[in-house]
């Protein structure tokens, strides 16, 4: 014996179609998240880099002196990119340099380190 089917026992098509159409809406948004955050993240290498140039730059004026750091390169190949270091000095009241170091790459992040060094270490 069969029972009797009532228009309440099943789905319409246009329940159907309207939720397949919440799941693409919900999926699409989802994957665009994850798009945003990957390009996010891979950023972050090239900003990884920048910043390990612009500190040893920083560690090697600590170490030799601001006159003797000038004559270091000015271009560092590290990781898949050539980096341009830029340093600016400033003389402090003290007598020391204040040395502002800065590592680009074309297209990529760079950074930014500010360090106070001797002018010549052999002093």
């Amino acid at each position: 014996m069969r029972g009797r089917l009532t228009a309440e026992s099943g789905i319409t098509l246009l329940e159907l179609v309207i939720a397949v159409f919440v799941l693409a809406v919900g999926t699409i948004a989802a994957l665009r998240a994850v798009d945003h955050a990957q390009r996010n993240i891979g950023g972050e290498a090239a900003r990884l880099f920048a910043a390990q140039v612009a500190l040893n730059r920083a560690e090697e004026l600590r170490l030799m002196g601001a006159l003797d750091g000038r004559a270091l390169p000015q271009s560092v190949e590290y990781g898949p990119y050539n980096w341009r270091i830029q340093v600016e000095e400033k003389e402090t009241r003290a007598g020391f340099v204040e040395a502002t170091v800065t590592a680009r790459a074309e297209g990529q992040p760079g950074a930014r380190y500010v360090v106070i060094v001797n002018k010549d270490i052999s002093q």
